[in-house]
């Protein structure tokens, strides 16, 4: 059969695909049975699994339902719905605690309690009550703003409408998971993936009619915004949830001591398979509210929670290829495609080989018998091979020494300070001359953390790199829309939308825009430092004239390994000419502190020697809360020098040479208005 026709073919069952999902969840009247649904959609996953080339962003293993209406309103959360970092063992946890207690700058012994909270896997939303009324309700979206989804959730009736206590808070925003029970999920297995999918769908229709049908769980488990909330931890906040007629998980506990987390750990999780809802893992969050407020955040995460995530689920396949992808920053992955195998309720038909060393070590081959591992219910990757099981003549695979995609040499870098050449090999090329690279850098560009353009995925940017469209960050704010207009898939209003959401986004922070470059090692943490540091794009820009690449270590945050990642991203004309383009399109917004005229405005702080009760991290908090900056090495930008027990006599020999103020932790709090 040839390409044209088997493309024909695959797309005209694409298209009864969209109209069975159509008819089902959007106008809740299936007009063909669960039999024939279910048979197409294998027939488009076995053409798919056939034909490489095959892909459309409506295929089942794509998609599931039909595609939620874009007329949600988007509104911003009054507080930032922030992510957690995760913990798989037991180091993981004595680190956790390890670094509170840092921060915190406490001795050895000090007791720290936690709410031991299981995780359910559904979909976080919040509530927002004023005066006792629910009067709006949003999905998470991406942290910062999420779909005003009120009228679905008003159909949970596990979400009180209207709270009559005393005691509840003026203003609150409760937040929690919306999910589907497993025993509720049995009657629809069949047309959703699993639970979370379910759920998802059902909490995203248009119509909230659709969205009553379904069996959907609300569990409370924390709040965003408050106003006159009078509880002090998060035990007795729980127990006041359950007071106010919200639902709390029955799992919930109060525990101290790592000892005593990984027995309740164990305990829960050999529960888990008999429990009638699915939790990926516990939730631990610092009781006590006072020193949650100390802690703070790190970059989009809480200091003050972790999620330890479940055991890996193993399962047995077979290896049927190794492919090589390529990332934005060049780095060479393998990905063994292997028989698909079902592992803890999810099709897994890839396995992470994490880079050459790893295939060399484990020895993995093609056609090998393999056990297939979800770690903490994460990225499936190869655990172990069944030698037993491998034939004759089966080769060793060989790496590319040079890059599947440009033919560029494939190198594996030095790393000063391991003294070792990396793990990961790396495609040579700068800039946009691999066409691997480039769309996986216009994949980061867009991302969700950099420019955020709606309606603009990975699937969009593939596709229009494909036809052409955009080679360049810059081709996305000049795309020829009437091309578009004409394109499968698209219509005057889909483009409109398109049209709409990236002007929308045309207004950026410095901030976001660093990140959205892709440079490797300037991660969201550091593209924050450096927007503070350059203030404008013009001083970011001029960098490449200026030259003083080392003028940046000064930035407490910031080494000679980003340094080095700058300079080499400036080095490169094609990413300059970028910039300069950017510049013409974009309206970027000078990066100004939280508090503009803060006690420590215009001052530079340096930390040496070990401070009384209070840790360098907590230090730089409060120096940046109140408009001060912090540095990382002796300069003449330097204004004081804050020192501790046992300082460093080269820093302050430095500070006296350079005439800079020494100050102590005493004279420091005194110009916080603070006692030690």
């Amino acid at each position: 059969m040839k390409k044209e026709e088997i493309y024909k073919k695959y797309n005209k069952k694409i298209k009864l695909l969209t109209k069975y999902n159509k008819f089902y969840f959007y106008k809740s009247a299936p007009i063909v049975s669960d039999k024939e649904y279910d048979d197409l959609k294998r027939e488009i996953i076995l053409l798919e699994n056939k034909y490489e080339f095959l892909k459309s962003n409506y295929s089942p293993s794509k998609s599931v339902g039909h595609k939620p209406s874009k007329n949600f309103k988007k509104v911003n959360h009054k507080v930032p719905m922030l992510s957690l970092a995760n913990a798989f063992s037991e180091e993981d946890l004595i680190n956790f605690e390890k670094k509170i207690s840092n921060f915190l700058s406490k001795k050895e012994g000090f007791e720290i309690s936690y709410s031991a909270e299981p995780k359910i896997d559904g979909i976080s939303a919040s509530l927002t009550y004023k005066n006792g009324h629910f009067v709006k309700g949003l999905s998470r979206g991406d942290g910062k703003e999420g779909e005003d989804i009120t009228n679905n959730l008003k159909t949970i009736k596990d979400i009180p409408l209207h709270i009559s206590s005393k005691d509840f808070p003026e203003e609150i925003d409760i937040r929690g998971e919306v999910f589907i029970q497993n025993s509720d999920f049995e009657n629809l297995k069949d047309k959703f993936a699993n639970p979370r999918n379910a759920a998802s769908g059902s909490l995203r229709q248009k119509n909230s009619e659709d969205t009553k049908k379904i069996p959907l769980n609300f569990i409370a488990y924390t709040f965003g915004f408050e106003n006159g909330l009078k509880v002090e931890n998060q035990s007795d906040y729980l127990k006041k949830l359950k007071e106010w007629g919200f639902e709390i998980n029955p799992l919930n506990k109060l525990i101290s001591g790592v000892e005593n987390l990984l027995d309740n750990y164990n305990e829960i999780e050999k529960k888990r398979a008999d429990l009638n809802f699915d939790i990926d893992g516990i939730v631990y969050k610092v009781n006590d509210f006072a020193l949650q407020k100390r802690l703070g955040n790190v970059a989009n995460a809480p200091r003050w929670a972790v999620a330890h995530k479940f055991s890996s689920i193993k399962a047995v396949s077979q290896i049927k290829d190794i492919e090589i992808q390529i990332g934005r920053t060049g780095a060479l992955t393998p990905v063994a495609k292997i028989k698909p195998i079902n592992i803890g309720g999810v099709q897994v038909s890839n396995a992470t080989l994490h880079n050459e060393d790893e295939i060399i070590r484990k020895d993995i081959r093609i056609g090998d018998t393999v056990t297939v591992e979800r770690a903490g219910d994460v990225i499936p990757h190869i655990l172990s091979v069944d030698f037993k099981k491998r034939k004759k003549g089966q080769l060793k695979f060989n790496f590319p020494e040079k890059c599947p995609s440009c033919g560029s040499k494939t190198i594996k870098e030095y790393n000063s300070i391991t003294k070792k050449n990396d793990a990961v090999r790396r495609c040579s090329s700068e800039g946009y001359f691999c066409e691997k690279i480039s769309v996986e850098k216009l994949k980061h560009f867009v991302s969700k953390d950099a420019f955020n353009i709606d309606g603009f995925g990975k699937k969009i940017v593939e596709s229009f790199w494909n036809l052409k469209l955009v080679q360049f960050p810059q081709d996305i704010f000049k795309l020829d829309y009437s091309k578009i207009e004409n394109l499968e898939g698209w219509g005057k209003l889909s483009v409109e939308n398109l049209k709409y959401s990236i002007n929308e986004k045309k207004k950026i922070s410095l901030e976001r825009l660093i990140y959205a470059l892709g440079i490797r090692h300037i991660g969201l943490e550091n593209a924050k430092l450096l927007s503070k540091y350059f203030t404008s794009f013009t001083n970011f820009k001029n960098l490449s004239k200026t030259n003083k690449y080392n003028e940046l270590l000064i930035i407490d945050g910031i080494g000679e390994t980003q340094v080095n990642s700058v300079k080499n991203f400036f080095s490169v004309p094609i990413n300059l000419k970028v910039l300069d383009e950017l510049e013409k399109l974009l309206n970027i917004k000078k990066s100004k502190n939280e508090v503009k005229n803060g006690l420590l405005k215009d001052m530079s702080f340096l930390v040496t020697g070990k401070l009384d009760n209070i840790s360098r991290a907590e230090v730089k908090s409060l120096i940046e809360e109140n408009s001060g900056t912090t540095v990382s090495s002796i300069s003449k930008k330097l204004n004081y020098l804050i020192t501790g027990e046992k300082p460093t006599k080269k820093k302050i020999e430095n500070a006296k040479a350079l005439k800079i103020k020494i100050i102590n932790q005493k004279e420091f709090l005194k110009m916080l208005n603070k006692t030690s």
